[in-house]
């Protein structure tokens, strides 16, 4: 009876741990949920913002952005609730052409850290929005030994203003304040709409309008804030050069609403020059590149291409590869290019170093006064200073990236 006792009492204690191994599992399981939530919550908030807020400068999709693996960094909100952040450097997807690293640009020579911040004309014709992370920075940090040199090199000058997020019933007027702000100080606003459908292919900065019929409403009210005003308008980074990913049938889809968006805009403001995405000189060819934009109807619904979004390619190397792939596109004599120059100033790093690689340095100012035949413009379109996801959190500002990409 003793022996049946114990048998009865061992499979009570035996059934008690099991019970409490259970619970253990079921804590951590609640606890993997917990984080696992966090993160989506994150993920959420980073493509998101206020639906009513007025954007303002920060891609990537714009990450853009575009050209080795990874994908651009998701553009996430900024430290004023009223910007979206650019993105991180596209990859590309065919490999990266080797060539030797070249020689800085003239404008940007290495510089002391250590004195007065260099003077750096800024345009007088592009518009500096308001709000940006690299100006929150400065306004929150007047006693650090950075602060003259990022707020002379970068934060005074014009950079674009990304348009990163689907709000259809908001868009308008986000649009109208930069414009509006803009045609006040007398400037021309360099603005990015970064919504296509399947954005990014999937990648790091995917997002956008969830099919083309919701995206063709989503531009038109875009276009309904660009006012009377000259404007620039930077349009879909990616999304002609990285259409690879999609079907046959997908990218004609794309390349045809992408025609409808580029007309909209031109008929909403005349005024508004609208360039389609043309990848980057280590990326597609010239030919296959101006294959892709006449189906995309750039020669006949934009004003020209754009090049060297969120990348690091010289200026000459950019220049020379637009003038080929508009020579290979046809159309009007008229059409032109703007390239990204905010980081390329010592040239591309060796191939596979994306993620804000050392030894970069601020490109040519921005200006649409360029002097270089069919090049309309050097524009900062990627912030520079906006991390790659090394220096700091993808898309957003780093000092330490800065100041290095400032006095590099």
């Amino acid at each position: 009876m003793s022996g049946a006792r114990a048998q009865r009492r061992g499979e009570r204690d035996r059934r008690a741990g099991r019970r409490r191994t259970a619970r253990r599992h079921a804590m951590a399981a609640a606890a993997s949920v917990v984080v696992a939530v966090g993160t989506v919550s994150g993920l959420l908030t980073a493509t998101g913002g206020e639906a009513d807020d007025t954007a303002g400068p920060r891609p990537e999709v714009t990450g853009s952005a575009p050209y080795v693996p990874p994908l651009p960094a998701r553009p996430r909100p900024a430290a004023t609730a009223s910007a979206t952040v650019s993105p991180s450097p596209s990859p590309s997807r065919t490999p990266a052409k080797p060539s030797v690293p070249p020689a800085p640009e003239p404008s940007v020579k290495k510089r002391e850290a250590s004195g007065e911040p260099a003077p750096r004309t800024v345009s007088a014709s592009l518009y500096r929005h308001p709000a940006s992370q690299v100006l929150d920075w400065v306004r929150a940090n007047p006693g650090d030994p950075r602060r003259a040199v990022i707020e002379s090199r970068i934060a005074a000058q014009p950079a674009a203003v990304w348009f990163a997020e689907y709000d259809p019933g908001a868009i308008t007027g986000r649009v109208r304040a930069v414009t509006s702000g803009a045609a006040a100080a007398g400037r021309v606003p360099v603005l990015v709409p970064y919504a296509i459908p399947d954005r990014d292919c999937g990648g790091a900065s995917q997002g956008g309008a969830p099919d083309l019929a919701a995206y063709d409403g989503w531009i038109r009210d875009f276009a309904a804030g660009l006012g009377g005003g000259p404007v620039v308008v930077v349009l879909e980074p990616d999304s002609i050069a990285l259409a690879d990913c999609l079907s046959e049938a997908g990218r004609a889809a794309r390349y045809a609403s992408l025609a409808r968006a580029g007309k909209a805009l031109r008929a909403a403001n005349p005024r508004a020059k609208v360039y389609f995405d043309a990848g980057h000189s280590g990326w597609h060819t010239a030919a296959k590149m101006a294959g892709a934009l006449r189906e995309a109807g750039a020669a006949t619904s934009g004003d020209g291409i754009f090049t060297n979004v969120a990348n690091f390619h010289t200026t000459a190397e950019e220049a020379a590869y637009a003038r080929r792939v508009l020579t290979a596109l046809g159309g009007p004599s008229h059409l032109g290019a703007v390239i990204d120059t905010s980081r390329n100033g010592n040239g591309a790093p060796a191939p596979g170093e994306w993620c804000d690689p050392a030894g970069r340095s601020l490109g040519r100012t921005p200006t649409t006064r360029t002097g270089d035949a069919r090049i309309d413009a050097y524009l900062w379109i990627k912030l520079p200073g906006e991390s790659d996801g090394c220096s700091g959190a993808a898309g957003e500002f780093s000092a330490d990236y800065a100041y290095d990409l400032a006095t590099g």
